[in-house]
């Protein structure tokens, strides 16, 4: 199966912040520079059921910055990854359309071997229920997006590459990354996701976007994107 063509992303601007569960206010945004991720939801799959919890936290923006819908599913010991499940998930996800201002969709799950059949299946089936133009992402391990090929044909518009919190190959990839190799899967080639707390030494790509992560328990200041703009990616 060929993965589709890349959407533009509604035009969303070169940097997007990520809003993950806790209280942000983010009026002071310029929408021309900045985007939002904000994590919608958080579903749990447990069983044959799947847990849902929405968004708890304030999120405050105005109406000309752009949002994208970030659902984050996460498994609790051995779910039965059933079609009830997948068509649960599916359900949540499309209802995460309704909120105000959004304008294209994130999953994040760290599928486990066992579960990227489950997962592909989800992507495959939600991307048939969405408008054709509507921009769909995913983040990645960045090590899938180094030599796993597992992700090069799903249905989805971008992979983002996760350069942070990567555990036991997080000195391996950032060497290969600081030393030039690309990534080699195409999905992963139009973004990166960093993390502030986690400052890299490395060429960036100008023309992807870039997806940041705060690393601490505090919401977006002023003063973080002030930093931010004077980054040279």
């Amino acid at each position: 199966m060929r993965s589709l063509p890349v959407k533009d992303a509604h035009d969303f601007p070169h940097t997007i912040l990520w809003a993950w569960e806790r209280p942000e206010d983010l009026r002071f945004l310029n929408p021309e520079q900045f985007a939002v991720a904000f994590l919608a939801q958080t579903l749990t799959l447990t069983d044959n059921e799947v847990g849902f919890s929405p968004r708890k936290q304030p999120l405050k923006i105005t109406p000309e910055i752009k949002l994208i819908a970030v659902t984050r599913i996460e498994t609790d010991k051995a779910p039965a990854l059933s079609q009830n499940q997948l068509d649960e998930i599916i359900r949540l996800v499309l209802n995460s359309l309704k909120l105000k201002n959004v304008s294209a969709l994130q999953i994040d799950f760290d599928a486990k071997v066992s579960q990227r059949g489950f997962y592909r299946q989800f992507l495959t089936q939600l991307r048939a229920k969405i408008p054709a133009t509507m921009h769909l992402s995913i983040t990645a391990l960045a090590s899938f997006c180094l030599s796993d090929p597992w992700i090069k044909n799903l249905p989805i518009d971008e992979a983002i590459p996760m350069i942070f919190r990567m555990g036991a190959d997080n000195q391996k990839v950032k060497t290969l990354l600081k030393n030039g190799t690309d990534f080699s899967i195409p999905l992963c080639q139009q973004s990166y996701g960093i993390a502030t707390d986690e400052p890299l030494t490395m060429n960036f790509d100008k023309t992807r976007r870039i997806y940041v992560f705060k690393g601490s328990s505090a919401g977006w200041t002023n003063q973080d994107i002030d930093k931010l703009v004077q980054i040279s990616y």
